[in-house]
């Protein structure tokens, strides 16, 4: 029997007990399909998946280590910076084990409130990443608009009402998600098309009007992605004003020069998750593993990145990584 058809076989049991168990209300467990279409793939595709998740914890947990102990680096833009590595190892530990559980072990069921959970983590976290990144930009454009205030300005204090603010928002903005879910009946099927619990991808196998739901969720993107790129854009906008107020060449691009890293950043992050959005909700033309595979991309591909990005680009992070290993090795 074909891996395929052994899913198919364990869905058929699962959903059978669901709807003889807790018919129109929630269900026990759902049944996390994996990526449809390429059930034969699963082992293959999580090897990279697998090494981008061993990366993703080797960096930022480097990340982390450097910043504490490391005082050169006890500065806004690197307190901005941990913030943002905690908030990647979140991001990926709520989805890569029950993922490549589903590759290696056919263990795809979870239970309601654990999908619930995974849920939540997932867009919350998705959020407070998305406002870490406007503090990092208010941070680059202090740092460059003006240098002679920026201690004065960005003080510890200011820095963790900062990142208070980003994680609040991103949890009260998410907390209805959870709420608006458990409160519809799944009388049908009880079989997720993901690798891991989506909100859109849950909230479809509901019996009921979800126009609420799908509202709400588009509504809470447009304003927290339509802020926040606002809110980065206006920031580089005022940041290259100066620059090119700057009187020559070399200053010019020294100063462009530090905020190289978190361009790089901006973009491993906005560019996939929109890419996934707008493929999502507008193209009916895209196969379905495309679909997830994109949605996989962009929870993977920038907690991976970050660290590698802030490693290589930044100076202070390269110098003490390197004298962190020349240490080791003398």
């Amino acid at each position: 029997m074909t891996i395929k058809a052994r899913i198919y076989l364990r869905i058929a049991r699962i959903t059978m007990l669901d709807l003889n168990s807790t018919a129109f209300t929630n269900p026990i467990t759902f049944f996390l399909m994996g990526i449809p279409g390429l059930e034969d793939l699963h082992i293959w595709i999580s090897i990279p998946f697998c090494s981008m998740y061993i990366v993703a914890l080797m960096g930022n947990i480097l990340i982390l280590f450097i910043i504490k102990t490391e005082t050169v680096l006890h500065e806004p833009m690197f307190y901005f910076l941990s913030m943002l590595a905690i908030t990647d190892l979140i991001l990926s530990t709520s989805t890569l084990p029950k993922m490549l559980g589903v590759f290696w072990f056919n263990y795809h069921e979870i239970s309601f409130h654990a999908c619930l959970t995974q849920m939540f983590f997932i867009h919350a976290f998705s959020g407070v990443e998305s406002g870490l990144l406007v503090a990092m930009a208010l941070d680059r454009y202090v740092a460059i608009c003006n240098p002679l205030r920026h201690s004065s300005i960005l003080t510890n204090s200011v820095v963790a009402q900062v990142g208070m603010v980003a994680l609040l928002r991103g949890l009260v903005l998410m907390i209805p998600h959870p709420f608006l879910v458990r409160r519809w009946p799944y009388c049908q099927s009880t079989v997720v098309p993901h690798t891991y619990c989506e909100h859109m991808a849950v909230v479809k196998l509901a019996c009921a009007d979800i126009s609420i739901n799908s509202l709400y969720s588009l509504a809470v993107i447009i304003l927290i992605v339509g802020t926040d790129v606002t809110c980065i854009s206006l920031s580089y906008v005022q940041i290259l004003r100066t620059v090119f107020n700057l009187p020559s060449n070399d200053t010019r691009l020294k100063t462009l020069s530090t905020c190289g890293s978190h361009v790089c950043v901006i973009l491993t992050f906005y560019i996939p998750a929109l890419f996934s959005f707008l493929t999502h909700r507008f193209s009916k033309h895209i196969p379905r593993h495309t679909h997830i595979l994109l949605a996989n991309m962009y929870l993977l591909v920038p907690p991976r990145l970050n660290p590698i990005i802030y490693g290589v680009r930044t100076r202070q992070i390269r110098e003490c990584v390197l004298q962190l290993f020349m240490t080791k090795i003398s």
